[in-house]
């Protein structure tokens, strides 16, 4: 996405400016309020382009490395996990909204494909800039006026210069999560999946990956089993913690073990994440 967009001058008196604001107020709703679109879109944009990437079955690490049907799934996926995400039904054009007709357009570059069929009519425009660890959400109705003059083969146009301000910011330069393997290097990856056994590559993961949290998600792609979460509890001293911890590698939980999280100073997990830390002694839970 451009790293320095317009300021928006849609407010009152702009001749979108009552339309746009009814959707907007819509999705706060839906979304159970600003502060939850907030926390739940980039984390509902990030699962979308993780699922395709599939970096435990694949090897690929990033967005680039996909193939050309794949970027395009993306914004169907995009597209479904949106109306999932505010409870929304299919209309004629992508979903409805507040009674209107609304497409969903995703871009992971700067700029919008506009299709024909929603030419004049109001869309949600959703960014991710991989790069800059970004995300954006945006109301604007497409109007001829501010569309490109030009067109591709399918007769789309792009968001022209003139344009731009006329986006309805909901989320704009908002922080969004890296692919969580982009930021463990190369070398690590190949130990933890060098493991012949979910065992063997979830305790891989938690030795090469330290005092940061770790989702459930990412456990269970490298696990790649059903009963990964066994694998995280004492388990008769087989299982990963208890195994752990013989090298001196205490696991947290950050559902119970988060009085101990902060006290050794380690970024604070959900519920449902497990961060390691490496210790001289034993600690209480760990």
């Amino acid at each position: 996405m451009k790293k320095q967009l317009p300021e928006s001058v849609v407010g009152p008196g702009h001749r979108d400016h009552n339309l746009l604001t009814v959707l907007a107020e819509e999705i706060f709703r839906r979304a159970g309020g600003r502060e939850a679109l907030a926390e739940k879109f980039p984390l509902m944009l990030r699962d979308c382009i993780d699922a395709v990437i599939q970096t435990p079955k694949t090897g690929r690490r990033a967005y680039d490395e996909l193939e050309k049907t794949e970027k395009t799934y993306i914004g169907t996926r995009v597209e479904i996990d949106l109306r999932t995400l505010l409870r929304l039904s299919k209309g004629k054009l992508d979903t409805v909204i507040a009674g209107q007709d609304v497409d969903i357009k995703h871009t992971m570059g700067d700029n919008w494909m506009i299709p024909t069929e929603a030419f004049d009519q109001p869309c949600i425009l959703v960014a991710a800039d991989e790069t800059r660890e970004k995300c954006y959400l945006g109301l604007f109705v497409a109007r001829l006026e501010n569309l490109t003059a030009g067109q591709n083969k399918d007769s789309k146009k792009s968001i022209s210069a003139a344009g731009f301000p006329n986006i309805l910011w909901l989320l704009r330069d908002h922080p969004y999560p890296p692919n969580f393997w982009r930021t463990v290097p190369h070398e690590a990856i190949d130990r933890i999946f060098a493991g012949s056994n979910g065992n063997a590559r979830v305790m891989a993961l938690f030795r090469e990956v330290q005092g940061r949290p770790i989702t459930r998600d990412v456990i269970e792609a490298v696990a790649q089993q059903k009963d990964f979460m066994r694998r995280l509890r004492a388990d008769g001293g087989g299982g990963t913690r208890d195994q752990l911890k013989k090298e001196g590698i205490s696991l947290l939980n950050g559902h119970f073990d988060s009085p101990l999280i902060a006290e050794l100073g380690l970024p604070a997990c959900g519920a449902s994440e497990f961060i390691s830390v490496r210790t001289s002694s034993a600690l209480g839970s760990a």
